[in-house]
């Protein structure tokens, strides 16, 4: 088992992935950036990047339930932050509404939405995919 890029071939198996974990999948495009972690031919954890210049959306973290607990989350999230380093990205954000502690314990820091840069703003997943009520977080990387 290795954490590894996610072709268009994979789409399906993180859309399933995505809606097991009640995560939406309407917005998942070419424009963002997945990594995956695969048992045999069965996706077992996804997390996406949507690079926007500086910054980023960190994005689609997802672990089949039956992994949970056994440090994947935190490997794909290291993953991606390497990612979004080796792409430019010096500030990750984040929404969400079920994981603050998760995020916290990798020292991400909660931002009022207001705070949000303009690249961060214009993301589908911003301006109309998550709850207002939704924890908006950040982290320098670097």
């Amino acid at each position: 088992m290795s954490i590894a890029a996610l072709g268009s071939a994979s789409l399906s198996q993180v859309k399933t992935l995505l809606e097991a974990n009640g995560l939406p999948t309407s917005d998942v495009s070419p424009e963002v950036r997945l990594l995956g972690e695969h048992v045999g031919s069965r996706l077992v954890g996804v997390v996406g990047l949507e690079a926007r210049g500086g910054v980023g959306l960190l994005r689609s973290l997802a672990v089949e339930p039956g992994r949970r607990g056994a440090g994947l989350g935190s490997e794909l999230v290291t993953a991606i932050e390497r990612l979004a380093v080796a792409t430019g990205v010096t500030d990750l954000y984040l929404l969400t509404t079920t994981a603050e502690d998760f995020f916290a314990r990798r020292g991400y820091q909660c931002l009022p939405r207001e705070a949000a840069p303009s690249g961060i703003r214009e993301t589908t997943e911003f301006s109309s995919i998550c709850p207002a009520s939704s924890t908006f977080m950040t982290k320098r990387l670097g």
